[in-house]
């Protein structure tokens, strides 16, 4: 990703964003039709932290995935019939090239019968099977230790790097998704999570429930 943004792009306010994702779809449905990718891609985000638990506890206005860089073709080879716009700092590069791809990290899947966004791919920094934190790029991990899955196979970034991605700026979604979560973290994940905050964000207030 670079940090210089191309020129276009639209700009969607709330009540249009929220019309657009209103047939988000849920992660049994990626997992159905991403069935055999090589690629360790993962569901991302708040949905990521309700397979952890076992069930839904919110409602969930969009779908996240993640998925390494290179492996951002592979994942779009599985919907001919679709779409992908590039976004970054809120606007949406529709049908996105190149140059759109490389300034930015997150990617729309669109139904262009409906207008409809169906989930949302995080296209992830890495070196080959390391996993690459976009807020420290000293943080990097294996993919096998940052996946696990459901008992019915759904893969899902574990929750400790969630909430790290959750804790830049709280909002009141994500302090209750970190509530929620917290009494399901045993020793081992509360310690990583923490070492990640003091990393990431120093004196988070986040931190002293987790020492506890």
């Amino acid at each position: 990703m670079t940090e210089i943004l191309p020129p276009g792009g639209v700009v969607l306010d709330a009540d249009e964003l929220d019309a657009c994702w209103a047939d988000a779809w849920r992660p049994e449905q990626v997992a159905e039709r991403l069935g055999g990718v090589d690629a360790p891609w993962c569901i991302a985000a708040g949905w990521a932290l309700d397979l952890f638990r076992g069930r839904q506890t919110r409602p969930h206005g969009d779908l996240e995935i993640a998925v390494p860089a290179a492996g951002f073709p592979e994942i779009r080879d599985r919907f001919p019939e679709c779409v992908f716009d590039a976004v970054g700092s809120g606007r949406v590069w529709a049908e996105a090239g190149a140059e759109a791809l490389a300034a930015t990290h997150q990617t729309w899947l669109r139904d262009p019968a409906s207008g409809q966004f169906l989930f949302d791919v995080f296209r992830e920094p890495h070196v080959g099977g390391m996993w690459i934190c976009r807020r420290d790029e000293g943080l990097r991990l294996p993919y096998e230790a940052i996946v696990e899955r459901t008992a019915d196979g759904i893969p899902y970034l574990v929750p400790e790097l969630v909430l790290l991605f959750k804790a830049k700026t709280p909002r009141p979604k994500d302090q209750a998704d970190f509530d929620g979560v917290l009494p399901l973290l045993g020793r081992a994940r509360r310690d990583a999570l923490s070492g990640w905050l003091e990393r990431v964000h120093p004196r988070h207030p986040w931190l002293a429930k987790l020492a506890g």
